[in-house]
């Protein structure tokens, strides 16, 4: 596994306040990241320190090899970025942007403007400046110009901000297709958990700062998944709040969770409802990644 990205016990303080303290994380290459936390808790100001716009007060940092500090021009060559502002020219229109930044980063490939316009429904609006789009259609103009000069990483700092459902299922769709079809390595932060867990492929959580945890979802389960909560769509018929030695509630007229202490009860618990009545589905209602956000910080408490 090569490591694309590195950071290692890395602090910074702005007028002397703590924002980041002894953060050590590694993005392996061509793999989704997501990098969660609440607002305020450290997430741009990791984004702008890989990207060499501020220098760390401590510890280490690698992009591709690179050291931001000393290689900030060859790691933007490389990079590509989205940030709330999306910094674009209000005053030009959507190609003149693209036209601009398409010199910036020395892309020549002819039809690319037109061809990121097309994929993120901008062509009809390409004319009109970009000061009057809505705040959904600078995000999308701002990812088309992260994204000119192809680059071999991409920094998403709240993507899906100002984003309707449609928006939103788009530009996730375009997120995992460039990952797999292109191999891009990227780091996505965002405080937003349902709608980064189908393309993320390991996450950190920072918190005041530190980093509290970190892994693939199946790991982080394995820490911190104590009990199992196992809902199943049935007609079984119980009282007493208890079958077969399972605590059980019911949460709807053909509904029952079931309390279980492992995964390896689920099948002999199935096997015996389907003796006593139908089933017509079964889940695992608290390994979603929300969920185990939300454990791992009230385990952590204000660390």
């Amino acid at each position: 596994m090569t490591i694309f990205l590195e950071a290692a016990q890395v602090r910074k303080s702005f007028k002397g306040h703590e924002v980041l303290r002894d953060v050590s994380f590694q993005v392996p290459q061509g793999e989704i990241v997501g990098l969660l936390g609440p607002n305020g808790s450290g997430k741009t100001t990791i984004v702008r320190l890989l990207n060499g716009v501020i220098a760390p007060d401590g510890g280490q940092l690698r992009v591709a090899g690179h050291d931001p500090v000393r290689d900030g021009d060859a790691i933007r060559r490389i990079s590509g970025i989205l940030t709330e502002g999306a910094g674009l020219y209000h005053e030009q229109n959507a190609v003149e942007n693209l036209q601009f930044f398409a010199k910036l980063y020395g892309v020549k490939e002819r039809g690319r403007i037109e061809e990121l316009l097309a994929l993120f429904d901008l062509t009809e609006h390409q004319s009109k400046p970009v000061g009057t789009y809505s705040t959904g259609m600078k995000k999308r103009l701002g990812l088309a110009k992260a994204l000119l000069h192809r680059p071999r990483v991409l920094f998403l700092d709240e993507p899906t901000n100002g984003l309707d459902p449609e928006g939103i299922r788009m530009v996730m769709k375009y997120i995992r297709t460039l990952n797999r079809q292109e191999g891009t390595t990227i780091l996505l932060c965002s405080h937003v958990l349902h709608q980064i867990e189908e393309v993320c492929d390991r996450y950190v959580f920072l918190q005041n700062g530190r980093i509290i945890e970190q892994g693939t979802l199946p790991e982080i389960e394995d820490r911190y998944m104590t009990e199992i909560h196992l809902q199943v769509e049935t007609n079984l018929q119980v009282t007493g709040g208890s079958y077969h030695g399972h605590k059980v509630e019911r949460i709807g007229e053909q509904s029952l969770r079931f309390t279980l202490a492992s995964k390896d009860e689920i099948s002999p618990l199935l096997q015996q409802v389907l003796q006593d009545a139908w089933v017509h589905a079964a889940e695992i209602t608290n390994r979603d990644l929300e969920t185990l956000y939300f454990t791992v910080r009230g385990r952590h408490g204000d660390e």
